[in-house]
């Protein structure tokens, strides 16, 4: 079975993490990245150093292959997605509209905050759109992590569905 060049398949898409708390599934989420060939946006301040052994660990040698941005906040972000023309699309448990109804267009920046705490509200209303990942009753969250797979996973589906 010949392979597909999904970075050439999949252009124009990227991931922003808002203040990740945890090292590993930041690592993780670079490592997934890498692999579907997608950016990462990491908006500071994080709870852990990009040298640490957690992030490094989850993100294996894949690391080197990312392309991550790191912006200083939350406004140095905002001010550079709204000059590239780029829609926030907050991914959270507090949303309505399922992720599986929302039309992906090349561009989108999928968002995730913090694994303890989500956005606070000023990026929630600043979002141009806000998903959920439908879950059964009684559940609270998804590993941040796994969220950005299966985002990731949909956006490129239904890109691939244009070409």
């Amino acid at each position: 079975m010949e392979g597909i060049s999904l970075t050439e398949a999949y252009t124009d898409l990227r991931i922003a993490l808002y203040q990740p708390d945890i090292p590993g599934n930041a690592g993780t989420i670079l490592r997934m990245a890498a692999c579907f060939g997608v950016a990462v946006d990491i908006i500071e301040p994080a709870g852990f150093d990009i040298s640490d052994r957690a992030l490094k660990r989850a993100g294996m040698d894949y690391l080197e292959q990312a392309a991550l941005t790191r912006h200083p906040d939350w406004t140095q972000f905002q001010e550079w997605r709204l000059r590239k023309k780029r829609r926030v699309l907050l991914f959270s448990t507090k949303a309505a509209e399922p992720y599986t109804r929302f039309r992906f267009t090349p561009g989108d920046i999928l968002m995730f905050g913090r694994e303890s705490a989500g956005v606070p509200n000023e990026v929630h209303q600043a979002a141009d759109a806000r998903l959920i990942i439908p879950m059964v009753s009684g559940a609270r969250s998804l590993n941040l992590a796994l969220s950005a797979a299966i985002a990731t996973a949909e956006a490129q589906r239904q890109f691939s569905l244009l070409r």
